[in-house]
């Protein structure tokens, strides 16, 4: 692994969606957005409701998850994310997402899923 790559490993109940290196992550916690690169501190924190995941690997590539809920964790050279629930933006139909985030109800549990949806796909375009 070279010096400014670190693992990452992104994993909801159901399966394991990356595992791999990254070269940096963004994520949207209850405290605001992190960016961590390799050689961060350890740390922990909560993934905020509604949020997303972006990670680039090595080569460039830009890859968006949408998160519901969750904890990332930050050690000497792993980074894992541990979401309730995680999609890739790629399976993600970002024109019935924006549908159902105006007609659902601001901070229900639809409107936050939706919401994630959204900004994962954003984020990465």
């Amino acid at each position: 692994m070279a010096d400014k790559t670190f693992r990452l490993d992104v994993v909801a109940p159901d399966e394991a969606l990356y595992s791999g290196d990254a070269t940096f992550v963004t994520a949207q916690t209850t405290v605001g957005e992190i960016g961590i690169l390799a050689n961060h501190e350890p740390m922990l924190g909560e993934l905020a409701p509604g949020g997303c995941v972006v990670l680039t690997e090595e080569g460039g590539d830009r890859k968006g998850i949408a998160v519901q809920g969750g904890f990332l964790s930050v050690s000497a050279d792993t980074v894992t994310i541990l979401a309730e629930s995680a999609q890739f933006t790629d399976q993600i139909d970002v024109a019935a997402e924006r549908s159902a985030l105006e007609s659902a109800t601001e901070g229900s549990e639809e409107y936050l899923r939706a919401k994630s949806r959204v900004r994962a796909v954003e984020a990465v375009s």
